[in-house]
């Protein structure tokens, strides 16, 4: 942490993760302004969110094993310019089914780049260092997240909202020239070995990753296609159907191949790597469907500007910036439970807090509290949560791991997204409709801060301290760790 080159991969894997997550919440600002000059429906909303997360959630295990094969570093700089080129075509949609078109290239890049971003830490900085540079990566990464629709809003209001795409250029021109310069190459050690010895490595796991696509995307499809045509339609149920046997598909697959597989099952073998990941689902819907209801209620309804609407949401950047390392060493020392329980219920309660808000509303008054307290409840989580996934397994499956688990915020954010505008009635033009809207809003509130509340009992009692090394069930313990950092590399990092 304290070398040169330590600081710059840092700085090259949050710059990276911070256009990913930036664009997952700076849309959402978006979406009133770019609705009414794209004339887009709610499900064409839905879909400009939603396309970007289902290539997100079904690809980025991919995009993590393709790095642990053929370099860590080389598949990070190949997402950050596919992200970008895409990116720029979003900027220049014409329509909506251009722009959600894009938007699905822009999520296959982000699945290349998102596990390589965390891969790098993982296998570039000593173990003594390693959890300070995750905790910073998460705290900054999640500023990102939180200063998009801050950022997202100046650019709408003083620019358009093609914008908001246009920014990924500068940024993704510094990252690649921090990583040519200072990120170590790194891979899956005993692939290299098995091309060494001449024995053949079975193929990546591509129908896995395309069924993955069709259990996600079916599932979605009926989710947001239902206010339409009614659950009875055909389409409404064939999609349901297509998303259910891919998902059961997938399931078989992947225990057939075993370790070769997308996502060796031998992971779970490990309950604490199982539960981490269904808490990361639970917390990242309710995180996704807050974000996507809010900014389109604050402009809608409340009346706000989508730079006011931007900087209603700024307290959490700060809250992030300020105590996710602290969280994340706090975690170090006590272990994740308590940090995973009491972080959702005091986001749970910022949620509730907000369900008053109302035409008029004044924010110090009826915003702030709610926002203080979501934000603090989601500092509480984000590192911890992060450091004691990778801890759950061994260092080899490190860009497994993490991909993984970025699939599962993805595809708790886009079952989110898809079913709560369902489940509250809102549809077609509705979001323009202030009573309709209302009433959506308040009850996605609810929705939203039950699970939170359900992610802080599966956290109290069944999440516990991540061992240093992966348990011995796991089938990765006879194989060596990540390979360590290059010799030059490490001539200056702390001990």
């Amino acid at each position: 942490m304290s070398s040169a080159a330590g600081r710059g991969t840092l700085l090259a894997a949050v710059f990276a993760s911070g256009m990913v997550f930036l664009d997952g919440t700076v849309v959402n600002v978006a979406l009133p302004r770019l609705g009414r000059e794209l004339d887009a429906s709610v499900a064409d909303l839905q879909w400009t969110v939603n396309g970007y997360l289902l290539m997100l959630a079904a690809f980025v295990l991919l995009g993590g094993a393709l790095g642990d094969r053929f370099g860590r570093r080389r598949i990070f700089l190949l997402g950050v310019v596919w992200f970008t080129a895409a990116s720029v075509l979003c900027g220049l949609a014409q329509g909506t089914g251009w722009l959600v078109g894009a938007r699905f290239l822009q999520g296959a890049g982000g699945a290349l780049l998102t596990p390589g971003s965390l891969s790098v830490l993982q296998s570039s900085f000593h173990p003594d260092d390693r959890g300070r540079a995750i905790g910073a990566w998460s705290g900054l990464s999640g500023v990102s997240t939180a200063l998009g629709p801050f950022i997202g809003g100046w650019l709408i209001d003083a620019l358009s909202w093609r914008w908001i795409f246009f920014l990924n250029v500068p940024l993704a021109v510094l990252v690649v020239l921090a990583t040519i310069r200072w990120v170590p190459e790194s891979r899956d050690e005993n692939l290299s070995r098995t091309r060494a010895e001449g024995r053949q490595h079975r193929g990546f796991d591509v129908a896995g990753a395309l069924l993955g696509a069709l259990a996600l995307g079916g599932i979605t499809y009926a989710l947001i296609d239902a206010p339409g045509r009614g659950l009875g339609a055909p389409p409404v149920w064939g999609a349901a159907l297509a998303g259910v046997v891919g998902a059961v598909a997938f399931v078989l697959l992947e225990r057939r191949r075993g370790d070769t597989a997308m996502l060796p099952t031998g992971l779970f073998s490990s309950r604490l790597f199982s539960v981490l990941n269904i808490f990361t689902v639970v917390v990242y819907a309710a995180l996704s469907g807050f974000t996507f209801f809010l900014a389109v209620y604050l402009q809608n309804v409340v009346g706000w500007s989508a730079l006011l609407t931007g900087l209603a949401l700024l307290p959490m950047t700060v809250l992030l910036l300020i105590g996710s390392a602290r969280a994340g060493a706090l975690s170090a020392r006590i272990g994740p439970r308590l940090p995973l329980t009491i972080g959702p219920v005091v986001a749970a309660a910022g949620l509730l807090l907000l369900r008053g808000v109302g035409p008029g509303a004044s924010y110090w008054v009826d915003v702030l509290p709610g926002v203080v307290l979501f934000g603090a409840g989601l500092t509480l989580v984000v590192a911890p949560l992060t450091a004691s996934v990778l801890a759950a397994v061994s260092d080899r499956f490190a860009g497994v791991a993490s991909g993984f688990n970025n699939a599962a915020a993805r595809a708790g954010g886009l079952l989110a997204v898809a079913a709560l505008p369902l489940m509250v009635g809102l549809s077609g033009g509705g979001y323009e409709q202030h009573g309709e809207l209302t009433d959506a809003f308040r009850g996605a509130m609810l929705w939203c801060a039950g699970l939170l509340l359900a992610g802080a009992v599966l956290a109290v009692s069944l999440i516990h301290r991540p061992p240093r090394e992966a348990p011995p069930s796991q089938p990765c313990h006879t194989l060596p760790a990540a390979t360590p950092p290059a010799r030059k590399q490490a001539r200056g990092r702390a001990a």
